[in-house]
């Protein structure tokens, strides 16, 4: 093309990303902002029982991982749709409440099983982790209804174990 100035890519750091999006540090591990929470309410009332307030619409939050970090095992009362933006693949770790067990792939390297969004559903224990350690991932989530920290709850490691034996390996690995 004629006059047209092809500009070299430049490499996102995580802490660029840190920086530009004022990430701060998350509860379960990385770093998160929320970047959307709907200006409306679904009535407690029209929500399921394990609801016990009123919640938004729907909200949404970028999140990092570092290299070696990892999001603990945690599970809220919504769906939660992740998203993939830049760094490494990531790895979502998934125990069903029946007791099956998935890893869900989040990336651009389809041709490996990664997809550019994957869905964790309500109630299931979940965490996640960059595929490559000496990379970072940068996701995103939506959450519908909206996210409440009410409806989060952080692992215990022992009770986890004791429910989910068969899953002692992942347990250890991303349990605080």
């Amino acid at each position: 093309m004629k006059g047209c100035i092809l500009q070299p890519f430049s490499m996102l750091t995580a802490q660029q990303l840190i920086t530009t999006y004022q990430l701060q540090p998350h509860p379960e591990g990385g770093h998160y902002c929320r970047t959307y929470a709907s200006d409306e309410f679904i009535a407690a009332a029209a929500l399921p029982e394990r609801f016990t307030a009123d919640r938004l619409f729907s909200t949404a939050i970028y999140f990092l991982l570092e290299g070696k970090q990892f999001s603990a095992f945690h599970r809220i009362k919504s769906d939660e749709l992740w998203h993939f933006y830049s760094g490494a693949g990531l790895h979502i770790y998934i125990i069903h409440p029946d007791g099956d067990a998935e890893i869900l792939k989040l990336g651009n390297d389809i041709e490996y099983g990664y997809r550019f969004q994957q869905l964790v559903k309500a109630g299931c224990w979940f965490a996640s982790k960059p595929a490559d350690e000496n990379s970072f991932s940068f996701v995103g989530c939506t959450v519908a209804p909206g996210f409440d920290f009410e409806d989060f709850e952080l692992a215990d490691k022992a009770t986890l174990l004791q429910q989910y034996p068969q899953h002692e390996q992942w347990i250890n690995m991303l349990c605080r």
